[in-house]
């Protein structure tokens, strides 16, 4: 009786960024759960489907009910923004997912900002990298400084999500003293990308001391360069690997 619930990502949200597998699931789906900005972000692709929306600190309840649907019988797209197993919906919905043993579920990969965002920027993380989060709901500042300091010892290029909100306006600018304390230099090769693959996308190369004083909000992407990270011909490119 059970059916599956497929966890899709849906990568920066226009049609065009889907993967063949996520479009395979989300035409099987007969129900898209997720939060608003993201269903309304697949409801003209697929205008038919039956939608159940819920608000954005209720990732659980979202969870919850998708998988209630598949034991009732129901195939269930849980849809989110970029990746589905980074920070995204993967990780919630399989800790509840024991509690039903009857309901397949299916993890369908998408398009990280880190990834759609770099490529608008041109090549920024071509060397080794790491992602991390400003945004202090889930993890405690202090965990983020932590993180950004050992990335800056370590020289890595950093993706940094969630820069900033009405709540916390000056976590970039506490990031990037972070970063300075800790080894990276302020004429650091760095960008921004807004709104990515939506209307109004916007970019720009800047200096990680420039970075500092930018305003940047929720729909922006940080990228931070290592050592070898240049501007070439307008576009952020750190090279494959260190050369003498």
């Amino acid at each position: 009786m059970a059916d599956t619930v497929f966890v899709v990502g849906l990568g920066p949200g226009d049609g065009q960024f889907l993967t063949g597998q996520a479009g395979a699931a989300l035409e099987q789906a007969q129900v898209f759960c997720g939060y608003t900005v993201y269903l309304d972000l697949v409801r003209p692709l697929y205008p038919d489907k039956e939608y159940c929306a819920t608000g954005m600190t209720r990732e659980l309840d979202r969870c919850r009910h998708a998988l209630e649907l598949a034991q009732a019988g129901r195939t269930v797209a849980l849809v989110c923004s970029g990746d589905a197993g980074v920070y995204g919906m993967a990780s919630p919905l399989l800790e509840l997912a024991e509690q039903f043993p009857e309901v397949d579920v299916e993890i369908i990969p998408g398009l990280t900002a880190a990834l759609s965002g770099g490529a608008v920027l041109g090549a920024p993380l071509a060397h080794d990298f790491c992602v991390i989060s400003l945004s202090d709901r889930l993890t405690p500042w202090q965990v983020i400084a932590k993180r950004l300091a050992a990335a800056a010892m370590g020289d890595f290029c950093v993706a940094l999500y969630n820069p900033s909100s009405k709540g916390r306006p000056d976590y970039l600018a506490r990031a990037v003293d972070i970063l300075l304390e800790n080894g990276k230099a302020p004429d650091t090769v760095c960008g921004l990308v807004r709104n990515i693959g939506r209307p109004g996308q916007s970019h720009q190369v800047l200096s990680l001391a420039q970075l500092a004083t930018t305003p940047v909000d929720m729909f922006t992407t940080v990228f931070i360069g290592n050592a070898a990270t240049r501007q070439l011909g307008g576009k952020m490119v750190t090279p494959r690997g260190y050369r003498p």
